[in-house]
């Protein structure tokens, strides 16, 4: 598969078919890797951060979660195939991980949030074999004892897969410091997808999702929690492309 280098980062141009067949091959083969669906909030924050940077750098595969990150690709004449986010990821993928048998288990969200993401997949995907759910305690990041008790629970629970939705970079970064103790196949961050999945959080039409409006969504639905991410940090982003363009200009010229 080829990669598609943007905002430094090395982006695998995958479909969702793609995906899968990455998933498949790292179950068949054990593999214990991760996957990051990189936005526009982790471009920016990529900048200054180096953890971030060092979990990006060992990931199995990157894919492009945002209709931003794809028209950018198109501008810089590096398209990539389709928007892969992890919010989608059921939507695409759930016939699949239901039809292989796939042991999934839900890590993140508030106390009850993500069983009931599981109860409602369940009635699209009656056979999808969820082994486990938890809610992490707050700032359970910091606190080792809580990282043990979420590791050991993993380790008997023994899933393919293990989604982590806790908002980035903080479910990114949980992941890279243990996914080689717990030693699933598979994980991925999926931020706000159980909180969408159990309805506790509506999701934006799909119009405003295939126009790229999908931030402004949310932003009325969490003002005082995203303002600052989409309002101030984010716009960042177009100073970024700017600079990527003319890199790829300067690139041209000195290659005629």
């Amino acid at each position: 598969m080829s990669r598609v280098n943007m905002f430094d980062v090395n982006f695998n141009n995958y479909d969702f078919n793609d995906l899968l067949e990455f998933i498949d091959t790292s179950i068949v083969h054990q593999r214990h890797s991760y996957i990051l669906t990189c936005n526009v909030d982790h471009v920016i924050k990529l900048r200054k951060d180096d953890e971030f940077r060092k979990v990006y750098s060992d990931a199995g595969a990157i894919v492009a979660d945002g209709m931003p990150i794809i028209w950018a690709s198109k501008l810089l004449k590096k398209p990539l195939k389709q928007k892969v986010s992890g919010s989608d990821l059921f939507i695409r993928l759930g016939e699949a991980f239901e039809d292989r048998g796939y042991r999934l288990f839900f890590l993140g969200a508030a106390d009850g949030i993500p069983e009931k993401a599981m109860r409602n997949l369940q009635r699209s995907y009656p056979n999808m074999n969820v082994v486990g759910c938890y809610s992490p305690s707050y700032g359970f990041e910091s606190n080792e004892e809580e990282n043990k008790h979420i590791v050991r629970l993993l380790q008997e629970a023994r899933p393919d897969i293990v989604f982590v939705g806790v908002g980035a970079p903080k479910q990114e970064k949980w992941i890279y410091r243990y996914y080689e103790t717990y030693r699933a196949p598979v994980s991925i961050g999926v931020g706000a997808t159980f909180d969408f999945l159990s309805g506790n959080v509506k999701r934006a039409p799909k119009l405003m999702q295939k126009t790229g409006f999908e931030w402004f969504w949310r932003l009325s639905q969490e003002p005082k929690r995203l303002w600052r991410r989409y309002l101030i940090e984010d716009s960042q982003f177009l100073v970024l492309l700017f600079k990527e363009i003319f890199k790829r200009e300067r690139m041209k010229g000195g290659q005629r």
